[in-house]
C-alpha cells in the first residue's frame, strides 16, 4: 500500500507515458472513428512508442487496452467496430499503462463536437469534483474527506454520484488496497499517510446514481439513461499534500 521512494519514482515514470497516451488523444478528431480504432490507434501507441503494456488487455479477462463509455454509459464500455463516435457524444476513455513493473491508471470525458450547455455543465463539475477529491488529499487526511468533497461538489450542481464503483490503491497491481469512495462522511475512513498511492475517479450522472449492469459481463449504464461523466488521476500521498501522477502538461 505505502511506496518507497524507488516504487514512486517507477511510478512517476509510469504515469508521465499515460499522460503522453492522452495528450496524443487530444489532438485526434473522435467524431467518426469506432470505438474498436481508438483501442487499436492506443494500443498502437503503447507498445510501439512508449515501449509499454496496456495493463487492461487480458485483465479479468477484458480482451482490450481501455474502457470506452459513451453518453449514458457510467464505465467498462468495450471497443466495438460497428459502435461510431458521433458529433454530440461525450466518451469517457480510460486508460492503463504498465512500464518496469508498475501501472498508472487514468481517465479523461472527451466532448466531441457541439453538445448542449447542460452537457458541458456535468463534464466540468465531474472534472471539478476529481479536483475536489485530489485537493483533500495529504498525511493525517482521512479517506472519508476525499469521498465527501467529491460528492458534495456534485450535489451542489445537481447532479449524483455513482455508489457501486471507486477509486482503488494502484502499484504492481491494477487494484490494490484501498478502496477509495466518491462519498464519505469528514474524518471518517483509513487515515492517509505519505507514500500511498491511489485513483481518484469520480463517476457523476446527470440524474440518478443508479446504475444497470448489461448482460456482456463489463457495460455498466445509468438506469434512467440520462448523461454520465468520468475523470480519473493517480496520486500519491507526498510528505505536504499530493502528486498527481498522471497530470498532463495542460495540468489537466
Amino acid at each position: 500500500m505505502v511506496k518507497t521512494p524507488e516504487e514512486l519514482a517507477l511510478m512517476r515514470n509510469s504515469g508521465k507515458l499515460l499522460a503522453s497516451v492522452f495528450e496524443m488523444l487530444d489532438g485526434i478528431e473522435l467524431a467518426g472513428l469506432s470505438t474498436m480504432q481508438v483501442n487499436d490507434l492506443v494500443e498502437r501507441y503503447i507498445t510501439d512508442d512508449l515501449a509499454s503494456r496496456p495493463a487492461s488487455k487480458g485483465q479479468y479477462g477484458f480482451k482490450y487496452v481501455l474502457n470506452c463509455s459513451i453518453n449514458d454509459v457510467v464505465c467498462h464500455g468495450v471497443p466495438d467496430e460497428t459502435c461510431i463516435i458521433q458529433n454530440g457524444d461525450i466518451i469517457n476513455l480510460d486508460i492503463t499503462l504498465e512500464k518496469n513493473g508498475y501501472i498508472a491508471d487514468s481517465s479523461k470525458t472527451y466532448i466531441v463536437g457541439d453538445v448542449p450547455p447542460s452537457t458541458k455543465k456535468l463534464v466540468r463539475v465531474a472534472q471539478e469534483a476529481m479536483w475536489k477529491g485530489i485537493k483533500a488529499v495529504r498525511p493525517g487526511a482521512h479517506l472519508g474527506d476525499i469521498g465527501y468533497a467529491i460528492e458534495r461538489h456534485a450535489k451542489q450542481h445537481g447532479f449524483s454520484v455513482v455508489r457501486e464503483y471507486c477509486g482503488h490503491g494502484i502499484g504492481r497491481e491494477m487494484h490494490e488496497p484501498p478502496n477509495v469512495l466518491n462519498f464519505g462522511r469528514r474524518g471518517s475512513g483509513m487515515k492517509l499517510k505519505e507514500g500511498m498511492v491511489f485513483t481518484i475517479e469520480p463517476m457523476i450522472n446527470e440524474g440518478s446514481r443508479f446504475v444497470e449492469d448489461h448482460d456482456d459481463g463489463w457495460t455498466v449504464t445509468t438506469k434512467d439513461r440520462k448523461l454520465s461523466a468520468q475523470f480519473e488521476h493517480t496520486v500519491a500521498v507526498t510528505s505536504t499534500g499530493v502528486e498527481v501522477l498522471t497530470l498532463r502538461h495542460d495540468g489537466s
